[in-house]
């Protein structure tokens, strides 16, 4: 045991992927995504409009790449594709939204945005639905 954890070699990479998705996922931008949903009404008056398409609009966008894609990235569904909507809205928030703010002000966008890309090159692992849809599409080609 004492080998393993001094060894440089991951533990277990699955494991760390599915951790990862539904601490970033699930815990962080489901709860941040839901926020918004249940306070639509009063956010869309005021969001702002970051990227020239309507405050309204940005707002839409933001709840999906949080709530809906948090969702399929906590599932492990289409994990690399539902991911890259949530790195595009964390690019925004700390290149544009936060660009003038201390690093201290927008350091959250900042660590959202890298755990983001870490997940994109992890991938999902074995435990998601990306791994099961894996399997049963090798299991129908098989000859």
């Amino acid at each position: 045991m004492k080998n393993r954890i001094l060894h440089t070699a991951p533990l277990n990479t699955d494991i760390a992927a599915f951790l990862l998705r539904i601490m970033l996922g699930g815990l962080l931008f489901m709860y941040h995504g839901w926020m918004k949903v249940s306070t639509f009404g009063e956010m869309s008056t005021q969001f702002p409009d970051l990227i020239g398409i309507g405050g309204r609009l940005s707002l839409i966008l933001v709840i999906f790449a949080e709530f809906l894609c948090g969702i399929l990235v906590t599932l492990g569904f289409f994990t690399r594709l539902t991911v890259i909507p949530i790195i595009v809205n964390m690019s925004v928030a700390y290149f544009i939204a936060h660009a003038n703010d201390s690093f201290a002000d927008k350091e959250l966008a900042f660590l959202f945005l890298l755990l983001s890309i870490v997940v994109f090159v992890l991938g999902s692992g074995k435990f998601s639905i990306d791994s099961l849809l894996q399997k049963k599409q090798k299991r129908k080609y098989r000859f």
